[in-house]
Order: C-alpha cells, then sequence, then structure tokens
C-alpha cells in the first residue's frame, strides 16, 4: 500500500479528507499550540483537528496564516460542543469559532458528542453549514452504530465522517463495517492510547524488523485500515517521529496479528463513554 504524507481518502460528498494530521486536543492555548501547528505544517502535515472546546482555535488559526500556506492547501477541523447544540445555536457556535479561527470555512465540522435530544437538531444546522459554505464537509464524533441509525433515518445527508476513539486495543470492528458500508470515512482519535501504550512490548515486536517505534507501528497499521488518524502533540521531535510512517509497510501478517490486540481498551472516561452517552447531557 504506497502511502506518502498527503495521501487523501474520498468523501462522501465528493470532496477528500487527508489520511494523516495533527490532533490539538489537550495542546494548551497560546505558543504551545501555535508552535506545534507550525512545525507540523513546516514538516508536511496538511490537515488539523481542533474544537471549541480544546480553547486553541485562535492558535490554530494564527498558525496556518503564518505558515505562509495558501488556505487551501491546509485541511481544517473544528466541531460544536454538548453546550452549544440545537439548531441556532449551532449556526452560532460555527460562525464563532470561525472568528476565532480567521477562516471563512472548514473543510470538516463535527457534532462533537451524540448529545441526547439535541443531536438531530443539531445535524440539521451542520446541513445548512455546509450548504452555505461555511463548512465545506460535515460529520460526526463519537457516534456509535445506533446513534447513526437513528441519525440516518431522519436526513438524506449521510456524514462524511465520524471520529471515535480507536486504536489497536479498540479496534471497533463492527462499527467500522458499518461505516463503510454507510460511506462514512472512519476518523480516530488517541490511536496511540494517549501515550499510555507507547511502549507495548507486542507493537515493539512488530516495529523491530522495520526500526519503528511501537507509536508508530500503531498509526501505521490505521493507516493501512483506511482509518484517517490525527495524533496529537506539542514537542517537535514527536511531530516528527509520528509523521515517519511513510517509508514502511506492514505486511499482512503483521496486520492480523494487530487484529488479535483488540481489548475493547478504551482511555476515555466512562463518563464519557459514547455507548452510555443517552445517559448525560
Amino acid at each position: 500500500m504506497s502511502l506518502s504524507i498527503t495521501s487523501t481518502l474520498p468523501l462522501n460528498d465528493g470532496r477528500t479528507i487527508p489520511l494523516f494530521g495533527l490532533g490539538t486536543f489537550l495542546s494548551e492555548a497560546g505558543s504551545p499550540t501555535r508552535d506545534a501547528v507550525l512545525w507540523a505544517l513546516e514538516a508536511g502535515y496538511r490537515h488539523i483537528d481542533t474544537a471549541r472546546i480544546y480553547g486553541n482555535e485562535q492558535d490554530v488559526g494564527t498558525a496556518i496564516r503564518e505558515s505562509g500556506l495558501p488556505r487551501s492547501e491546509v485541511y481544517l477541523t473544528t466541531k460544536v460542543w454538548n453546550d452549544d447544540q440545537g439548531y441556532d445555536s449551532t449556526l452560532r457556535a460555527c460562525d464563532e469559532s470561525l472568528k476565532r479561527l480567521g477562516m471563512d470555512y472548514v473543510d470538516l465540522y463535527l457534532v462533537h458528542w451524540p448529545v441526547p435530544d439535541l443531536r438531530n437538531e443539531t445535524w440539521k444546522a451542520l446541513v445548512e453549514l455546509q450548504r452555505t459554505g461555511r463548512a465545506r464537509s460535515i460529520g460526526v464524533s463519537n457516534f456509535m452504530i445506533k446513534h447513526l441509525d437513528e441519525l440516518l433515518n431522519t436526513t438524506d445527508v449521510v456524514p462524511a465522517v465520524n471520529q471515535v476513539e480507536i486504536s489497536p486495543f479498540i479496534q471497533r470492528k463492527e462499527l467500522t463495517a458499518y461505516c463503510r458500508d454507510k460511506g462514512i470515512v472512519v476518523e480516530s482519535y488517541s490511536t496511540l492510547g494517549r501515550g499510555q501504550r507507547t511502549d507495548d512490548e507486542r507493537l515493539a515486536g512488530v516495529g523491530e524488523p522495520y526500526g519503528k517505534t511501537p507509536a508508530q507501528v500503531a498509526l501505521r497499521w490505521a493507516l493501512q485500515s483506511d482509518i484517517v488518524i490525527i495524533p496529537k502533540s506539542v514537542r517537535k521531535e514527536r511531530i516528527l517521529e509520528n509523521a515517519a510512517l511513510f517509508d514502511f509497510e506492514l505486511t499482512d501478517a503483521d496486520m492480523e496479528v494487530i487484529a488479535g490486540f483488540d481489548e475493547n481498551a478504551s482511555v476515555m472516561p466512562p463518563t464519557w463513554d459514547p455507548e452510555t452517552s443517552d445517559k448525560w447531557r
């Protein structure tokens, strides 16, 4: 599978999304985020993921402008937070995000969580945002099959993307199969288990013949599974390490071995479990 740092996947709306990008969850506002985004763009990243709740949209936008890259060359994602969900409030939230970013549009706007009683109205707002050009593509995050089934029964506009926690240790095979059947691209966060599994001996064993770290093996596994990845770091050396994925390829046997690592082991706090999201607002 020949991949590069600029490889893309087609979306169901006729656009494309870069397979590889930089996440900014828990990246401190100010220079830590600005520096991380600038280092990533200098290293060839062309996909940046942020969200209103992260508190760093302004810094992401500043870094993209300071990079000197044309806006059209950087794929930018942000998300509507739970407190802003609902039709009118989502429209306002997107406009406020655009102001903070200093952008006229985002490439992808996501419903951050499937908030009960609000998520379907929120989706209607995203459809309007796409119609008016404020969001080129629209999607969801943390939606499980039950949420997607519910949504697809209320709309003709299928989400382009579903961003969920996926790693070698929580592979969500049923969900990814469902999404692909519906034409929804799967995007992972916490692909490295928030750093908790970067010394995993099994991943190290897979990576040893290639001279690659467990983190690099986990990320390459996701890429070869046609899963978009957005590893987060504010350290330049780690940003570069996370991008060193395109000079090796896991074999079918490697992929089969990693398929056996699935433990349904989430690093998310239990209160944020999307499987039980109907129990909170």
